[in-house]
């Protein structure tokens, strides 16, 4: 065996004297371990990297790379103690190092992050936000002014025809470029090196051990004019981008992550490297999802914005009497807006204004019962909203599963009750049918946002599936006369609250989901659109206001109920969910079908219990197209 102590880049660099001196090593030496150390040298600087190989005379198998790391800060025995684990391992990982899963060509890199299973494993994470691409597929990058070979273009001040140079300090943590100081440079360049709005810009100062990781900001008009240093990195694109792509790059960039799969150990980070980095793609969701966060940032941006100005006047108005009044009233306003904001966090709140109506409704119920102080009712109450919640939700499961030609055995057991026509579904059969859809290998290859894959996760979690199990031994407890005892009924009461608030708050995504009762639809064969009249039923009232949109497509039914997800998508809920005046009430509700005895269909509002027969003469029919029947 034999140990070289080398310069890192030996074996991590894509120069090619570096490239030249790995394929001569593996001529006649099979790499055992490689260790890189940093500011272990007592005598170089605190960036300068090592490289310590132990080499064995090449055999005709190779053996496994084992590749370590430390650094000057670390715990030295601690430090050894980790080394040896790691000598002994024929796989996986220690604290600072890995076994590789297989072993590199011999051109290729050895840099440390490059080869760590657990960032492979992030790095092929990366594509469930919806694609990856390349960084060097979606920029180019202009020249940049070397301070050295382009010295004769320096100016010491700011003049006519200079330009601000800014390097990696000048691009600040949160992404904004930092204003002129004192020690800025200037200078005279050629038109081809001036940025231009859209043009990224990243530091290529930064260490593996940093808790960021790149410093890049996006150039606006207001930067302009403007170049970059050799200190830097800029970063073209190549073809018109989506705000949303070009936001989620610079968000990414700016991760640990990122540096780490650069995989280059030294503090230096070079244009080729960069743009071998994969960068993640938004797809549609997260798409929206991040056009929503941007907004709501500069909401309250402009809100704060506001509160200053109010602040800032209180002396500025011609009398103190208007001063006052203008103070009052604008902080009036601004004080309700954050009440209001702030409500949201509040999960009752949340699910009486923005669930589905069925699901609201019944939670305002329950909140109602247990503050009047009636325990056995609040018990019961809460026993009704959890399974009205998953009742809800497995309807919209059926329906999703349906229209995307997914057949759920869960249907079978449905089936056999409604045509038996003696006791419809309840709990246990809504539960059945979530918990098919949370582990059921067939919905697993579904596109992510798919809205499935939500409904997917409300019993996903051990602390939801917890919650549900208990709420399910309390409902079939009440319904075989095995009732909680008036002395442990409050106790009882408030324990099942506090699992349906699990359950509840697994399923905010409902929150983002509309349930809609389309009124009227209206074609125009000629615009190739249809004037659709809607209600969206949101929140624990039915009197809601009518809405008007148009939309590209004729396959619409008045009268029926639609799920609208995040994506603006609309999915037909019929038969599994009816929305029609309740006969018993004669309230607006909404139903599921409860039995079918000898082919007259009953029909079952989710808001207030009641049953009765289904006057429409084809739903039988239709049921039995769904293979409800």
């Amino acid at each position: 065996m034999m140990a070289v102590l080398l310069p890192a880049n030996a074996f991590t660099s894509a120069a090619p004297w570096a490239v030249d001196c790995r394929k001569a090593i593996a001529e006649l030496w099979d790499t055992l371990v490689v260790v890189f150390g940093e500011g272990v040298v007592v005598e170089a600087h605190s960036s300068f990297v090592t490289a310590t190989a132990f080499l064995r005379a090449r055999s005709d198998v190779r053996p496994p790379l084992k590749i370590f790391r430390m650094s000057r800060q670390d715990d030295p025995p601690a430090v050894v103690k980790d080394f040896e684990r790691l000598l002994v391992r024929g796989g996986g990982r220690v604290a600072n190092g890995y076994v590789a899963r297989s072993v590199p060509a011999s051109h290729e890199s050895l840099a440390f992050d490059l080869h760590d299973p657990a960032l492979l494993d992030r790095r092929d994470e990366l594509a469930n936000f919806g694609s990856v691409k390349r960084l060097g597929d979606l920029y180019d990058s202009p020249p940049r002014v070397n301070l050295t070979a382009n010295a004769a273009w320096l100016r010491s001040e700011e003049g006519p025809e200079t330009v601000r140079l800014i390097g990696g300090r000048d691009i600040g943590r949160d992404g904004v470029i930092t204003a002129p100081s004192d020690d800025a440079h200037w200078a005279m360049v050629p038109e081809e090196y001036l940025l231009a709005p859209g043009d990224l810009v990243v530091g290529t100062v930064s260490r593996t051990s940093d808790l960021y990781g790149f410093r890049a900001a996006l150039v606006t008009t207001e930067d302009l004019p403007m170049a970059a240093n050799h200190m830097t990195i800029v970063l073209r694109p190549l073809q018109e981008l989506e705000p949303q792509q070009v936001r989620l790059t610079l968000m990414f960039l700016r991760t640990k992550l990122a540096r780490a799969l650069v995989g280059v150990p030294g503090p230096i980070v070079g244009l080729h490297q960069l743009q071998a980095l994969l960068i993640p793609q938004p797809d549609e969701a997260l798409a929206t999802a991040l056009d929503d966060l941007t907004s709501v940032k500069e909401q309250l941006r402009a809100w704060e914005a506001e509160a200053s100005t109010v602040l800032e006047s209180v002396f500025l108005e011609k009398t103190a009497a208007l001063a006052r009044s203008r103070v009052i009233g604008s902080g009036r306003t601004l004080r309700l807006r954050v009440e209001a904001a702030s409500l949201i966090d509040d999960l009752g709140y949340t699910v009486r204004t923005r669930f589905p109506y069925p699901v609201a409704y019944r939670w305002r119920e329950t909140e109602a019962r247990l503050s009047g102080g009636d325990s056995q009712a609040a018990y019961g109450a809460v026993l009704d909203t959890a399974e009205i919640l998953l009742c809800y939700s497995s309807q919209l499961a059926l329906a999703l599963a349906r229209s995307s030609g997914i057949e759920l055995g869960a249907v079978a057991a449905i089936k056999e009750k409604l045509a038996g026509g003696r006791s419809g579904p309840g709990f246990g059969d809504w539960v059945a049918v979530l918990q098919e859809v949370a582990t059921s290998r067939k919905l697993r290859n579904l596109t992510a946002e798919h809205p499935l894959n939500d409904i997917r996760s409300l019993l996903s979690d051990k602390d939801s599936t917890d919650a549900c199990k208990r709420l399910s031994d309390r409902r079939n407890d009440q319904a075989h006369l095995r009732r909680v005892d008036p002395v442990d009924l409050p106790n009882a009461a408030k324990e099942a609250f506090a699992d349906l608030g699990t359950l509840i708050a697994s399923a905010r995504f409902l929150a983002d989901w509309s349930l809609l009762d389309i009124t009227d639809v209206r074609w125009d064969s000629l615009t190739r659109t249809s004037k659709v009249q809607y209600r969206e039923l949101m929140g624990d009232h039915p009197v809601v206001p009518m809405k008007t949109i148009l939309l590209p497509r004729n396959d619409l039914e008045a009268g029926s109920l639609y799920l609208r997800d995040p994506n603006h998508g609309l999915h037909l809920l019929r038969p599994f969910l009816i929305g029609q005046d309740c006969r018993t009430c004669r309230n607006w509700s909404t139903f599921h079908v409860d039995r079918v005895p000898k082919g007259d269909v009953l029909l079952k509002s989710l808001e207030h219990g009641h049953v009765f027969r289904d006057s429409a003469t084809d739903t039988a029919s239709v049921l039995r197209v769904v293979g409800l029947l």
